[in-house]
């Protein structure tokens, strides 16, 4: 009844801790640190690349809701996420190295789960296996996979790309300040202002800098939830003022107004000695990062720990593949969870390593499956995922769109939203005693 389980991102840890828990053996294979992505830097499972956020933590966000499914749920990320939390205003955003440490220990110490150091290149021919390699999957594995699922349509590709990281001492505070938006939370971001001319210089470097080479892929391939800010500045003049650079809700304390634009830097860590720059996701050479930033005020003499990159992204052609449960309809021995299936983001990767990991784990237990309705944030990613009538599939983020509205009105999208949520946890509430039936502690 072993389970292999062939990749120790956020998908694959959850799935195998799922299993773990319910009783079933699991080998667990990571090829880090033996072989390493152009992305991770350490050893570490569950480690996170693009940003330390998990995104918006109130039930009036979608992501919010399925946090907090997970975490009513007993996921193993959400458990990690909530003990390395730092403070994020309304979001959920943790020390980067203390949460993938957090969760490499309650993997490698349980007793059901053997970790493996290695690279799979080919899916084993007996027994259930999950494949959790995550948008850099190896070539090898890879090159199986397309074979195994039947030809280059059953593939797709996008650019995924990480903002830059610098350190807190090497900001100028005399140009930056303290605060959320709208004073939401406490005061956790720093904010740096430009003014009109600033912007406008700033803007048409960034338009002209050099990008690092890329290989047969262009700007429409750029995923529009984790784009270059390049990209994003090349599309107007104003469009990052409407975006990452909106000043909104934000007053300078040194002229009492609101800025013309606004970079933001969160904390990367629970020290505050690292700070991302949020939104800067970038595939700019690492030279012209540096020229063209530190036009930015208060980033004029930033010392940089971690430059922007960029990064290949897979995923498979999941609603011709996949069933609800994230199995492959061909073969159902063969499960697939994380960003590989199309969905989008760390939470929504966790999420189908969850619900994948106790499917499993019920299917070899002799259990009936568990279907999460489409009300749940949990069912919906996997309904979505699953959708034989979606048309042009691409990447998706949790969201309200693809969860029922209510049968009646609230007014105000707040208002409405939260009420969604709570629809969904009273379901999840319903259904949590028959989720951890099998669940040996």
């Amino acid at each position: 009844m072993n389970v292999s389980v062939i990749g120790a991102g956020l998908a694959g840890s959850e799935a195998a801790w799922q299993l773990a828990r319910r009783g079933v053996p699991v080998t667990l294979y990571e090829m880090k640190p033996t072989k390493m992505t152009p992305a991770h830097k350490s050893e570490y499972f569950a480690e996170l690349v693009c940003s330390n956020s998990l995104r918006g933590a109130g039930l009036e966000n979608a992501v919010g809701l399925l946090k907090e499914e997970l975490r009513r749920l007993d996921s193993i990320i959400l458990r990690a996420a909530d003990v390395t939390r730092v403070e994020a205003g309304g979001a959920l955003a943790v020390d980067r190295h203390r949460f993938a440490a957090y969760v490499t220990e309650a993997i490698r110490n349980h007793p059901n789960i053997t970790v493996m150091e290695q690279e799979i290149t080919k899916l084993p021919e007996e027994g259930d296996v999950l494949v959790a390699t995550g948008p850099l999957t190896s070539d090898a594995l890879a090159d199986h996979l397309l074979t195994l699922v039947g030809g280059e349509g059953s593939t797709l590709h996008f650019f995924d790309a990480a903002a830059p990281l610098v350190t807190f001492d090497s900001i100028d505070m005399s140009r930056a300040w303290f605060a959320s938006r709208y004073d939401k939370g406490t005061a956790d971001y720093v904010n740096c202002a430009l003014n009109k001319e600033e912007y406008q210089a700033f803007w048409k470097e960034l338009c002209e800098a050099e990008e690092a080479e890329v290989h047969g892929f262009e700007d429409k391939n750029v995923f529009e939830g984790c784009m270059p800010v390049e990209v994003m500045a090349r599309r107007g003049e104003d469009t990052l003022r409407y975006g990452p650079l909106k000043p909104r809700g934000l007053k300078d304390p040194a002229t009492g107004k609101e800025p013309y634009a606004v970079v933001q830097l969160r904390r990367d860590n629970s020290e505050g000695s690292v700070y991302n720059l949020v939104g800067f996701q970038t595939h700019l050479k690492f030279g012209e990062q540096k020229r063209v930033f530190s036009m930015i005020p208060a980033l004029r003499e930033a010392e940089y720990v971690r430059y922007g990159v960029m990064h290949r992204n897979t995923y498979l052609d999941s609603p011709r593949l996949l069933d609800r449960y994230y199995r492959l309809r061909k073969d159902p021995r063969i499960s697939f969870a994380g960003q590989m299936t199309g969905v989008e983001g760390y939470v929504e990767s966790a999420a189908s390593g969850f619900l994948t990991g106790v499917e499993l784990a019920r299917r070899l237990l002799g259990l009936p499956p568990v279907d999460f309705p489409r009300e749940t944030a949990i069912g919906a990613l996997g309904l979505y995922v699953s959708d034989e009538t979606v048309g042009e599939f691409q990447p998706m983020n949790i969201n309200f769109g693809i969860i029922p509205p209510l049968d009646h009105r609230v007014r105000g999208k707040r208002a409405k939203n939260t009420e969604i949520s709570q629809r969904s946890l009273a379901i999840i509430g319903e259904m949590r005693e028959n989720i951890l039936q099998a669940v040996v502690e």
